[in-house]
């Protein structure tokens, strides 16, 4: 044996210690608090990041020494700036009549010097260069929904279900004046579907706002009950079900010179769908995609802003199944007279280039893959900068299409998920960016696609704790179909031992689980399962999104029956892995998950020892129209495929445990589905476990979104 030198002894224990420490730095675990709340564990970003209007410049705020401040730098100098304090901000503006403020508002930029923020129910105007703020208008301290004019002069908002709009030296304009509280202008209509995020639409130079009304009174009331007060409160609200009456729906417009109103004549019948608002670049026009109750036929109409004239309908689009616009016309600068659509008409969402006599001139994309953002033109109009699956449907990059010829080129290079805002003047992208392995890279890219800058290399926020091997691989469905899953290990998991596995499931619609983005997609919840000794399962079965239409309509009129066959592939592989303990198999899912997850324990019983399904959709009778019609069709239409789907006719076949979870005020999966289920299960003699969660809609968030992952969590450790 080799003695050691005394300085060589002690090196070599320093190195020991230093690597033991590290071990136990890396071996840290999650509390529930850490995988919820604790935002020190997210990737660091940069709060409001954007680009100054008219420049190449952009701002972000930072933290500075326990102070928040503006930092300005520009896309062609590494150079970056303090444009100003949060202290800063608040004096000028309290000394134009605001409160204190103790971080910073939302900022719009008018110009490269001027901001504009709505605080304190007031729009302020703040001058960098004379560091002076002073008050543009102010609004009701009741107002809800506010949206400010392209001009930053003018607020529309809604109070209660009224329309009204704030300008500067007069006061407020009441747009309607509505006492029948079923009647809702200024809001978003057709319960947020077809990309409708919300109810008022002003015109490019702000004088002409178009705003949605939403008459429900042929929609029957659905009570909610508040029971904070002593006796509990009865609040009713209008939830239109599948195969009911459902809301009809108009469109205004009103003019701020002439002060008048005028309704776009869209016709009948009533019971239609109003989407993808969109004005001319002359303000002279609106253009709505209007879509018939079946989802099936839509027809992109032009009419006139003056005087609601119908004008024509450019084209119309048709599928057996349905049709889903998403997004409104996207006009090339300089050239009102065309426009960038975008369809799913090929069977995945493309660009195509209109003119306004509805003539299309040319596909702009194509290929199996699906384009996801719409980032805007370049100032010439002929190139327009977007981003697409085109790599992979786990991956999201940057391209710019040229829009005479077609030709397209990637920006953006590592795999993984690129979102991107195109600056003012289409000369730069800021990208940010996240893979598997990387949390966050922010950085300038020039409209080649060259580095100008990096803004930000965020550390791994969980480096320090031990988390499991994460790995994203494909299963087969039962048609063939790739279906991309996702598997988290135990840390230091043995393979010569066996495990239980967690599955986690959404399944539905719009909603892709498994991506090359931080974590693959997942939660820290899913970790700190992983850390007590479960394996953590997803796989995103046909239904899903980001991967076309066809794969996503394999469940058109059957919802849960593809998606069912397609989780149980997932089991297979499951049961092929030696380390895994087929008899110790849980599943949990919320909303559509909920659905999947009371499907895995009634519809294929015995499988699953254990499941936990919050927020569920039992019934899809009892779900609303405009997204239960669009995969079901009516219950008229369809009896027995929503036979099958009804979970009420499986209950007397559930094994092993079940908890389901709800909200007592759920105004998008209704409280009845749970109790309904609960009410067959006694009636069937069927035993289950239920929890609510007094006061709270679809989902439980805040504290009590830890009591809520604690009971879940508990749950499998009791049961699984």
């Amino acid at each position: 044996m080799t003695l050691l030198h005394p300085f060589r002894k002690l090196a070599f224990l320093i190195v020991l210690l230093a690597a033991s420490l590290q071990a136990q730095a890396q071996g840290k675990l999650l509390t529930m608090q850490d995988a919820i709340l604790n935002s020190n564990l997210q990737p660091e970003n940069l709060k409001q990041l954007s680009w100054v209007a008219g420049t190449d410049d952009f701002v972000y705020i930072d933290q500075q020494d326990s102070a928040a401040v503006l930092m300005r730098g520009s896309a062609t100098s590494t150079k970056r700036i303090q444009a100003l304090t949060l202290g800063k901000l608040s004096k000028a503006l309290e000394a134009a009549g605001a409160q204190q403020l103790s971080s910073f508002p939302a900022l719009h930029w008018a110009d490269g010097n001027t901001l504009a923020m709505e605080v304190q129910h007031k729009l302020y105007k703040y001058n960098l260069n004379a560091d002076k703020a002073e008050v543009i208008t102010t609004f009701s301290e009741e107002a809800d929904y506010t949206e400010l004019d392209p001009s930053l002069q003018r607020v529309a908002y809604t109070k209660g279900n009224n329309l009204y709009i704030s300008a500067p030296g007069a006061p407020d304009v009441a747009l309607t004046d509505e006492a029948n509280v079923a009647i809702v202008y200024g809001q978003a209509a057709h319960r947020s579907e077809f990309g409708i995020t919300k109810g008022t639409f002003w015109s490019p130079d702000g004088r002409q706002l178009a705003f949605y009304r939403m008459d429900q009174t042929m929609v029957t009331d659905y009570p909610l009950v508040d029971i904070a007060p002593l006796p509990a409160v009865p609040s009713n609200i209008k939830y239109p079900m599948a195969g009911g009456k459902s809301h009809h729906v108009t469109v205004g417009v009103y003019n701020t010179a002439t002060k008048k109103t005028t309704y776009l004549k869209t016709g009948e019948p009533a019971e239609q769908y109003l989407t993808n608002v969109t004005w001319s670049p002359d303000g002279k026009s609106v253009y709505l995609a209007v879509l018939n109750r079946d989802q099936n036929h839509m027809q992109l109409n032009q009419y006139d802003a003056a005087t609601g004239n119908f004008v024509r309908t450019l084209f119309e689009e048709k599928h057996e199944k349905y049709v889903e616009p998403e997004h409104g016309l996207y006009f090339l600068p300089g050239n009102p007279k065309r426009f960038v659509w975008v369809s799913e008409r090929s069977g995945f969402d493309h660009l195509y280039l209109y003119d306004t006599s509805g003539k299309q001139i040319r596909q702009l994309t194509s290929g199996d893959w699906m384009v996801t953002e719409i980032l805007g033109f370049n100032k010439k109009g002929t190139e327009l900068y977007y981003t697409s699956t085109a790599e992979s449907p786990l991956e999201r990059h940057i391209y710019r299409v040229n829009l005479d010829n077609g030709k397209m080129k990637k920006l953006s290079d590592g795999s993984g998920t690129h979102h991107a805002q195109l600056s003012p003047g289409g000369n730069y992208l800021i990208d940010n960016y996240s893979s598997r392995e990387v949390p966050r890279i922010i950085r300038v890219l020039n409209t080649k696609g060259k580095l100008a800058q990096s803004l930000l290399a965020a550390r791994n926020p969980v480096a320090e704790y031990a988390l499991g091997e994460t790995t994203v691989f494909t299963i087969k469905a039962e048609d063939g179909t790739d279906l991309y899953a996702r598997m988290i290990a135990p840390p230091n998991m043995d393979k010569s031992k066996k495990y239980p596995v967690v599955v986690y499931v959404y399944g539905g619609p719009h909603v892709q689980l498994v991506t090359d983005s931080w974590l693959a997609g997942a939660n820290l919840w899913m970790h700190l399962m992983a850390q007590k000794g479960y394996i953590v399962f997803t796989v995103d079965p046909r239904g899903s999104a980001g991967r076309g239409l066809a794969f996503e309509q394999e469940t058109f009129r059957q919802l849960g029956t593809a998606e069912l066959a397609d989780q149980l592939k997932g089991v297979d592989y499951l049961k092929s892995l030696p380390y895994v303990d087929a008899e110790r198999l849980g599943v949990h899912g919320w909303s559509f998950g909920g659905f999947m997850t009371t499907s895995l324990m009634l519809r294929a019983p015995g499988v699953f020892k254990v499941g936990v399904a919050g927020g569920p959709v039992i019934d899809w009778k009892y779900y609303e129209v405009m997204y239960t019609e669009r995969y079901m069709d009516t219950p008229e239409q369809n009896p027995e495929g929503y036979k099958e789907a009804n979970l009420l006719n499986y209950v007397e076949d559930l094994k092993g445990k079940l908890l389901l979870i709800h909200g007592t005020v759920d105004d998008v999966v209704v409280w009845q589905h749970s109790l309904a289920f609960i009410k067959k299960a006694v009636d069937e003699g069927i035993q289950l476990d239920y929890f609510v969660y007094p006061g709270h809609p679809h989902n439980v968030r805040g504290k009590d979104r830890v009591h809520l992952m604690t009971k879940v969590t508990q749950y499998f450790e009791d049961n699984l």
